[in-house]
């Protein structure tokens, strides 16, 4: 009998381990929401993502992020075979472009506008697709023109171009008393040049051939027939015309405020004699801009804690951090009317090529939208454009062609 009551008190004690382990383990396997939250190339600024992700799980515990920072050239690769495999991350940072063409397949889940009241309405009306949202924005850039002032006051000019039709104008000017190029336009980098076109109200193919798309082109042909632009606009990408720019070989660079630090860095003789002005317009005097934002897969795990998370950490308080380690320009609307994006100092060269891209935002409609086969519409109007500056054609026969092409990508 003994030994019976002490077997039962052995089995009880055994199974009241048990109930207080339950009770007292962490929640994670059963209550623990985990969100898969991918970036693209933000490890230079672990210490910020990993003080947002803390703050944010602190304030819920029922959530825990999972971070994996992604090299930006694998992003849209392993983010689609993700999504293929049915298993993708529950967040991923993308580029619009990528995202709308996700979201024009269903992959994406649908965000309710109401959820986006805090950002920039510009911005935001920039992601619609078909009349709805799949994507929430995280941060944006616009170009501003970086120029030589010494250069430019030695052409005989005291303000930089501020619209294609001023480049016209300056480029003999230029090119005969400093030996310089006004610029060096990366015509055929990816859709570059429909950003030009877009900027005059041509974004379709059927304006491609139109009387001012033919202008547009035989503009940038003259230029390179007179040997008023470098040889290489048709070839090299920005990063080329960095260079020349810091070289002293092209008096204005068209770039993102970033670029000064390169500039300062790399060419600190040239920065001391560089100054900044807005971006250069065409006939509709809007600007360019890109944008990087969160997208949630359709078939992810954990959707509501994910948009928890993506309206975290693009609030007020986590894009002004982010936007004072960075040069990128803010998509929360109150912190583009923080002073951050609205003062100055003169001295400041960089603070003020901050102001100017914020301001742009407020005028970058209409929006160039992707097209279905983006990268193949940008493959026929770059070859349209090498055709026209190299070979001895028609301009307006060469484009009719193009233009063609590009209708039959869009069906």
């Amino acid at each position: 009998m003994k030994k019976f009551i002490i077997g039962i008190s052995a089995i009880f004690v055994v199974l009241l381990v048990v109930f207080i382990s339950f009770s007292i383990a962490p929640k994670n396997s059963v209550d623990e929401k985990v969100v898969v939250f991918w970036t693209l190339q933000m490890n230079d600024f672990t210490p910020y993502m990993t003080d947002v992700i803390a703050k944010f799980e602190y304030e819920h515990p029922d959530i825990k992020i999972k971070w994996v920072d992604v090299p930006f050239s694998e992003g849209e690769k392993r983010t689609l075979a993700a999504i293929l495999s049915n298993n993708p991350p529950s967040l991923v940072n993308l580029n619009p472009d990528f995202s709308g063409l996700l979201a024009q397949k269903g992959a994406l889940k649908e965000i309710p506008e109401e959820k986006l009241a805090q950002f920039n309405k510009h911005l935001l009306k920039s992601l619609e697709v078909d009349g709805k949202f799949y994507a929430v924005p995280w941060y944006a850039t616009s170009a501003v023109t970086i120029y030589n002032k010494d250069l430019l006051a030695k052409a005989g000019f005291q303000m930089p171009p501020l619209t294609y039709e001023h480049y016209g104008m300056y480029a003999k000017d230029v090119k005969e008393k400093t030996g310089s190029y006004i610029f060096m336009p990366t015509i055929t980098e990816n859709d570059t040049m429909l950003k030009i076109l877009n900027k005059s109200g041509i974004n379709s193919p059927y304006k491609l051939a139109s009387k001012d798309s033919v202008e547009i082109f035989n503009f940038y042909r003259n230029l390179y027939k007179q040997k008023l632009i470098p040889e290489e606009s048709v070839t090299q990408t920005h990063r080329e015309a960095l260079e020349k720019y810091m070289s002293g070989s092209i008096v204005t660079l068209q770039a993102g405020a970033n670029f000064l630090n390169m500039v300062k860095e790399n060419a600190p003789s040239v920065y001391k004699k560089t100054d900044v002005a807005p971006q250069v317009t065409g006939k509709l005097g809007q600007y360019d801009f890109s944008m990087m934002n969160f997208v949630i897969p359709k078939k992810a795990k954990n959707q509501d804690a994910a948009l928890e998370f993506a309206l975290y950490i693009t609030n007020e308080e986590n894009q002004l951090a982010l936007a004072k380690l960075t040069s990128i320009l803010a998509t929360n609307e109150k912190v583009l009317q923080n002073d951050f994006y609205n003062k100055y100092d003169d001295k400041d060269l960089i603070a003020k090529a901050r102001v100017f891209s914020a301001k742009q935002l407020y005028k970058i409609e209409p929006v160039l939208k992707t097209q279905k086969s983006q990268k193949e519409v940008n493959t026929v109007i770059n070859t349209a454009v090498q055709m026209i500056l190299l070979d001895n054609v028609e301009t307006k026969n060469v484009l009719s062609s193009a233009a063609k092409k590009w209708a039959k990508l869009n069906y």
